[in-house]
């Protein structure tokens, strides 16, 4: 199989759409559309819809091919996948009956050297999952180093994080860092490593595509969109791959899924109505024949949930993680 069929199989794909379960005459949402491995296996589920969301203009011009073979059942939008209730009304739907999702970094952003995410080729800086905005060079010049070493330990989960800061802020002072096997090299110098172990840069530079993307804003946006689009009887599948999306899913499912109300000690605490029901309280994880075809799926997690007749719940995240203008603002 080539390189370029592999990226029409998506991590958990057959697992997620089952779960989803498709039906003819249904409309569904693949959130993150990327090389389009969702959205065909909707689309083989004859009459379906599907409104296919990427903030990457490169894989929405890479699904040329898909729209045409869709014969009209295939609308692609260059958005972020938080503003899927805005699209969706965008396209007079009122709700939908799926939605599904892939978080974080596709393999395609991952082979390209342009695009900044890995060090395993050299290239710029950039680490963007579309085309405007800061880009990780900006944010390893102008972040103070206190806020350099939260944003590594919090989102890279990196122990050896303000080192790393410390590295960085001097490494800076002599010349810019704007390229990836620059900043991998920096890192490497101050965290060590084992035969065996993961780049000792791996952890930074997850913390920095998550920073410069508002990954997991974006998320929790997302989830919260999810739920108003989706009709009663819709469903929810999310494909996470590290432990920072996946709590946040398994949280907001757990939410919105409570059942009961106040206990006999704080009884006038009202619990809103659930407004999604979950299906599956365990994560599905990839069979060993996928893990063997594709490493990247040993850490993939799917989570669904079905969507109940009760109002959507009220949104506001507290969440206490590092955002993107604040570290650039220094504070």
């Amino acid at each position: 199989m080539s390189t370029a069929d592999q990226r029409h199989v998506p991590v958990l794909g057959p697992e997620a759409v089952e779960m989803l379960a498709p039906r003819a005459g249904g409309t569904y949402v693949d959130a993150t559309f990327g090389a389009g491995g969702y959205t065909r296996l909707i689309l083989a589920t004859a009459g379906t819809r599907v409104i296919g969301i990427d903030r990457d203009s490169t894989a929405i011009a890479g699904g040329a091919s898909l729209l045409a073979e869709a014969g009209g059942r295939l609308t692609l939008v260059e958005n972020r996948f938080s503003a899927l209730a805005d699209i969706c009304a965008s396209q007079d739907l009122t709700y939908v009956d799926g939605v599904v999702m892939d978080v974080g970094v596709s393999s395609m952003q991952l082979d390209s050297a342009a695009r900044g995410f890995s060090f395993r080729f050299d290239g710029p800086l950039d680490m963007r999952m579309g085309g405007t905005g800061p880009t990780a060079a900006d944010v390893v010049a102008h972040a103070a180093e206190r806020d350099l070493a939260d944003v590594i330990y919090i989102f890279g989960e990196e122990r050896h994080s303000r080192a790393v800061a410390r590295a960085i802020v001097a490494a800076r002072k002599e010349q810019p860092i704007t390229m990836t096997r620059q900043l991998a090299d920096i890192v490497a110098r101050v965290v060590r490593s084992k035969p065996g172990d993961i780049h000792p840069a791996t952890r930074t530079f997850q913390a920095l595509r998550i920073l410069v993307n508002e990954e997991l804003d974006e998320l929790e946006q997302a989830l919260a969109a999810a739920e108003r689009v989706l009709a009663p009887g819709g469903r929810l599948a999310v494909v996470s791959f590290h432990s920072l999306e996946d709590r946040i899913v398994k949280t907001f499912l757990a939410e919105r899924s409570r059942t009961g109300g106040g206990s006999r000690h704080r009884p006038e605490v009202a619990q809103e109505v659930p407004s999604f029901q979950l299906l599956n309280r365990k994560p599905v994880v990839a069979a060993e024949a996928e893990t063997e075809a594709n490493p990247r799926a040993r850490s993939a997690k799917l989570r669904g949930a079905e969507r109940t007749a009760a109002p959507a719940h009220a949104s506001a995240s507290s969440s206490p993680w590092p955002r993107l203008v604040d570290v650039l603002r220094g504070g």
